[in-house]
Order: structure tokens, then C-alpha cells, then sequence
């Protein structure tokens, strides 16, 4: 699947990857490959990218948007 972090004026991510993990309302959760639409606010904390063979990326969030569609998920910062 493809992921894209980014905020206004800055790209924090843009890759391919194996899981997204972050928290909302209801908990931790993770997203994978296939995985169904989906859209959520996303809790003050951490979202992970993890990717087979490298290093995890991880960014602390204030305020986002998480948007899941087509093996696609974009995560949308400072809304």
C-alpha cells in the first residue's frame, strides 16, 4: 500500500509500506494492505509506518486526519 504524510507546507512521508498503526477515539488500531475505506480523527500521539526490511518511521500528531481508500492512506496534519 501507499502512504502519504504530510501538513500544509511539508511532506513528512511518501512511500510504499506494510502497516499504519495510530490511535483514535476508540483505541489503538492498525491498517494493512487492502484494508476497507476508512476515514477517522486521530488522537494526540504516534503514528508508525512499518515497512518489511527497514526502519520503522514514526511522527508524533497533534491533530490529523486519517483517509483510507484503494491501498491508499493519507494522513493529513495540523487540520
Amino acid at each position: 500500500m501507499r502512504v502519504k504524510i504530510y501538513a500544509p507546507f511539508s511532506i513528512y512521508f511518501d512511500g510504499p509500506a506494510d502497516s499504519v498503526s495510530a490511535t483514535n477515539d476508540t483505541g489503538p488500531f492498525d491498517i494493512l494492505p487492502r484494508h476497507k475505506n476508512f476515514i477517522s480523527l486521530l488522537k494526540p500521539g504516534k503514528v508508525t509506518v512499518r515497512r518489511a526490511g527497514q526502519k520503522d518511521f514514526s511522527m508524533h500528531v497533534n491533530q490529523a486526519v486519517m483517509h483510507v481508500k484503494s491501498d491508499r492512506v493519507t494522513v493529513f496534519l495540523d487540520v
